[in-house]
């Protein structure tokens, strides 16, 4: 008696499944096993910073940073404000990084005194009269309670965290948000944003000036994001 075809398709599939059982072998696991696999191997950013913060990120800018006022001392707005893509991304070449998205990002250190705040908002920064400097660029401070969602500068900045060491753009992104939360709690959580105006400021930090797509570039103001935040009378 002849075989149907689907009798013998399936009995073909069963004879294959059966080589390769043997010949490679399989682990059955339950779905509770495969889902703690899943979890054990999922990107944890708060594990991620913990492991840099001390040993890698904040020695970057001990070692690397530069003096923020020489950096600006270089570069020369017009009386808009902006000034030319070329111009700037020499000064970057030499002071500081630019991003594969041409963005310039900077390390940078310096002090001063704090002439104004505006913490109206959640968004909060603090207006500093930069030691060094009597250019026309606004030094601005963020110092919280939040910082710009999309702020990348310190993860940037520092020159070793590349997205080539994360699996998912999602991670790099997470770890970038994890460092500014953590510049949240640890270097501006306990800063009195009502009574700054008149105190004198040390910090370190990191800056971005997006160039992509653009001829002229608005350099009127910086925004720092602080990983260093000191200060005085």
């Amino acid at each position: 008696m002849k075989l149907k075809t689907p009798s013998i398709i399936i009995t073909g599939a069963i004879v294959v499944l059966l080589v390769l059982v043997g010949r490679y072998g399989f682990t059955v696991v339950t779905i509770e096993e495969a889902e703690e696999t899943v979890q054990s191997e999922a990107f944890d950013p708060v594990a991620y910073v913990d492991e840099i913060w001390d040993s890698r990120l904040m020695p970057a800018f001990d070692d690397d940073a530069v003096e923020l006022s020489k950096i600006l001392s270089e570069m020369e707005p017009n009386a808009g404000g902006t000034a030319p893509k070329e111009e700037l991304i020499a000064i970057a070449n030499q002071y500081g990084l630019i991003t594969d998205g041409e963005a310039h990002v900077y390390m940078v250190k310096g002090s001063g005194k704090i002439v104004s705040v505006n913490a109206e908002s959640s968004l909060g920064t603090a207006d500093v009269m930069l030691d060094g400097y009597d250019g026309p660029i606004k030094v601005q401070l963020y110092i919280g309670t939040r910082i710009p969602s999309d702020n990348t500068s310190v993860r940037d900045a520092v020159g070793f965290i590349s997205f080539g060491d994360f699996k998912e753009q999602t991670e790099y992104g997470k770890a970038s948000t994890e460092i500014n939360k953590r510049i949240l709690t640890t270097v501006l959580g306990g800063i009195d944003r009502e009574n700054l105006v008149g105190k004198t400021v040390s910090f370190k930090g990191a800056f971005t000036i997006r160039t992509f797509n653009l001829l002229q570039i608005d350099i009127s103001a910086i925004n720092i994001v602080p990983v260093e935040f000191e200060l005085g009378d």
